[in-house]
């Protein structure tokens, strides 16, 4: 047995090695700033420099030391706060402490110490638990403030009792923490980048490094909506982007504060992933600023103002030499109004004379599957059908002839399994035509081979829509795929023997939300799957979970899959090929799949090139053993990264050879891929 490989691999900051993190202490004070970054605010504050004069004058305005606390033992709090019981209250109270932590640190006024520390000391013996459907939210929203408030005051000599210290430790560790311990990853992904934020800051508070570790693992490898690569996608899009505006900068808030607190420990989360987090605030500061950036889904147009998230993050990339304009610009409209942040947002100079040259952030931006407006230019005989009508009557006139059969724009509802006929080519104008098959008709699968001998067929420029719905739900992530239990599949071609099909091209095709497979092609010869976009596909529906992918091919062989989108299937892989030869695999977003990025079962001549393969939940790429394993595999100049298994992954195949990729992240140790002749089967 031959096993060829050669890594590159990306030296990830070595701080991110947990053994290396682990191995070190943390820096007190050392939540957003350090000893010497408090002294450098202090001193520019002190000197009168701007913007520290004008954010320090707003903040010591409201910073009011007859605040009244209200404490509570339960606090309530509900979906967009209602109910509200001691939910304002809580917060309210965290960023009080904090600012007058801060203020008395800046002007050394020790009644605002003294402020700080009575609404601590007031919270911590009282408060027994939060509940309701925002408790883990505003929690993790409050505890990182309530320890950037403590550092300061514990560490600088406030007059803070031990015993006071440690009853607000025993808050933070029997009321805060086993609340979202868990993280929440299968709500949209502001939550869980509030609760990593909270659980990094709790851990430095506490001294708990292995809190503060696993806070870093999930930030990089969360499941469902959970970590920085579901959250932010490689052209900067964001997982609640079609929701709206206000939760989008909220989520990048979150997941920025859990690197700024991670920076302040020496740990680099700002760089990782082509720089992942300017790549989400440069795209929703470029469409809040009346731009309009390519996205997957409509951008929502609510709740289009700016929040006060911005001058962390502008700053940060700036002193490391990118430039962020459009985040420039919309710092810029949030600093007349704030103050914690442009206090916080600098840090202090390492005493280095350099000169940095702006270099310019560029998004990986991939555009597949149906787009807007796309017009075909038909043939003479080209045969139009307009929403309403029979698209399947129209094929089966065409079948045999070579006929072009269009769906026109608009929603296209199929009563029964559209099936589709040899020879003939369906096509859409784009995005704005779509398939949806009738929930009410009892069957699973949107489109079918007529004959098991399909050949010749072509599907292009159109959509089809596995949901149960084509209107757009308020919050796309309540009708994920995953929370449907309807069996619902896109496109099925099953032949009855090896090459009994063949010529099947699938081009500018989108299809989403189904629960069984969005693609299966079983028995072709000769497919091609050209710049589509397949994704949110493969539930757990039956027959379960990792058995229906994005796109499943078994039993083919000359196939092309080449500029396409195959991601987030929440239960099943990108790709998955079962005894398939002669496959390419080339140029596409392989991202956010819950099993696998690409899975190879017992095939031959496989060719994985030139692609982007991250944030799966299992490795990048899979060859599995079952019988014989696959045979000639080549996985070559991919940048596979921050997948939770290895980079590849390969037992008892023949020839596999992992060649001139680029590694990063790859599972939680150093080895970033394992090919091996062990005749390891996969068990659950």
């Amino acid at each position: 047995m031959k096993i060829f490989c050669k890594i590159f691999l990306i030296s990830i900051v070595s701080l991110l090695i947990p053994d290396r993190i682990a191995a070190q202490n943390f820096v007190h004070p050392g939540i957003n700033q350090t000893a010497a970054d408090l002294a450098y605010m202090k001193q520019q504050v002190l000197k009168s420099e701007q913007p520290w004069k004008d954010a320090f004058e707003k903040l010591k305005k409201k910073t009011d030391l007859n605040f009244e606390i209200k404490t509570y033992t339960h606090v309530l709090r509900g979906s967009y706060g209602k109910p509200n019981i001691g939910g304002d209250d809580l917060s309210k109270g965290a960023n009080m402490a904090y600012n007058c932590a801060l203020v008395w640190y800046i002007t050394g006024e020790k009644p605002y110490a003294d402020k700080a520390i009575e609404i601590i000391n007031a919270w911590s013996p009282v408060i027994w638990d939060l509940d309701y459907n925002d408790a883990k939210l505003l929690a993790a929203w409050t505890g990182h403030v309530w320890c950037n408030a403590a550092e300061i005051l514990r560490y600088n000599n406030a007059g803070w009792k031990k015993q006071d210290i440690d009853r607000f430790s025993n808050m933070l560790m029997t009321v805060y923490y086993p609340l979202f311990r868990y993280y929440f990853p299968q709500a949209n992904g502001n939550w869980d980048g509030a609760i990593i934020h909270s659980i990094m800051a709790i851990g430095i508070f506490t001294d708990n490094r292995k809190m503060f570790d696993n806070a870093v693992g999930h930030f990089l490898h969360g499941p469902v909506n959970g970590s920085i690569f579901k959250y932010i996608y490689p052209s900067g899009q964001c997982q609640e982007t079609t929701r709206d505006q206000g939760h989008v900068q909220l989520g990048l808030g979150e997941f920025a504060g859990a690197a700024h607190i991670a920076w302040t420990q020496n740990v680099d989360l700002f760089s990782i992933g082509n720089n992942r987090l300017a790549l989400g605030y440069e795209y929703t500061s470029e469409f809040l600023l009346g731009k309009k950036p390519h996205s997957y889904g409509i951008i929502s147009e609510r709740a289009k103002s700016f929040r006060d998230d911005y001058e962390y993050v502008y700053n940060h990339y700036k002193s490391k030499g990118l430039s962020l304009p459009f985040t420039s610009q919309a710092a810029d409209s949030a600093r007349k109004n704030a103050t914690v942040s442009v206090l916080t947002s600098r840090r202090a100079p390492d005493g280095k004379a350099k000169t940095l040259k702006l270099s310019i952030l560029k998004a990986d931006v991939k555009i597949t599957g149906a787009k807007a407006s796309e017009k075909v230019t038909p043939r003479p005989s080209a045969v139009f059908v307009e929403p309403g009508k029979s698209i399947q009557d129209a094929l089966n006139a065409g079948a045999g002839k070579q006929v072009v059969v269009i769906a026109k724009a608009g929603v296209h509802t199929l009563p029964r399994t559209l099936r589709i006929p040899n020879d003939v080519t369906l096509a859409g104008e784009g995005i704005e035509t779509i398939l949806f098959l009738d929930p009410a008709s009892g069957v699973r699968d949107a489109i079918v081979n007529a004959e098991p001998d399909l050949t010749n067929i072509t599907i292009r420029d159109l959509v089809i829509e596995g949901a149960l719905k084509t209107e757009i739900h308020s919050d796309p992530n309540s009708t994920r795929s995953f929370r449907s239990t309807a069996n619902r599949g896109g496109i099925m071609f099953l032949g009855q023997k090896a090459g009994q099909m063949k010529n099947i091209t699938l081009e500018n095709v989108t299809v989403k939300n189904c629960t069984y497979n969005g693609v299966f092609i079983s028995g072709a010869e000769n497919v091609n799957i050209l710049n589509c976009n397949l994704e949110e596909n493969g539930s757990s529906v039956v027959p379960g979970p990792q058995l229906q992918h994005n796109l499943l091919l078994t039993h083919c062989s000359k196939v092309t899959i080449k500029d396409s989108r195959l991601d987030t299937s929440p239960f099943g892989s990108g790709v998955a090929l079962g005894h398939c030869r002669d496959v390419l695999v080339a140029n596409s977003e392989i991202a956010r799949n819950a099993w696998y990025g690409v899975l190879i079962t017992e095939s031959n001549n496989v060719k994985v090139e030139n692609n982007l393969i991250e944030g799966n939940d299992r490795s990048g790429v899979m060859s599995e053993f079952l019988s014989s394993g696959s045979e000639n595999v080549t996985v070559n100049g991919n940048t596979i990264q921050y997948n939770n298994g290895f980079g590849v992954e390969s037992y008892a195949g023949k020839n596999i050879r992992a060649d001139k990729n680029i590694f990063a992240g790859n599972g939680n140790a150093a080895e970033q891929q394992r090919i091996s002749s062990e005749r390891f089967i996969i068990m659950k």
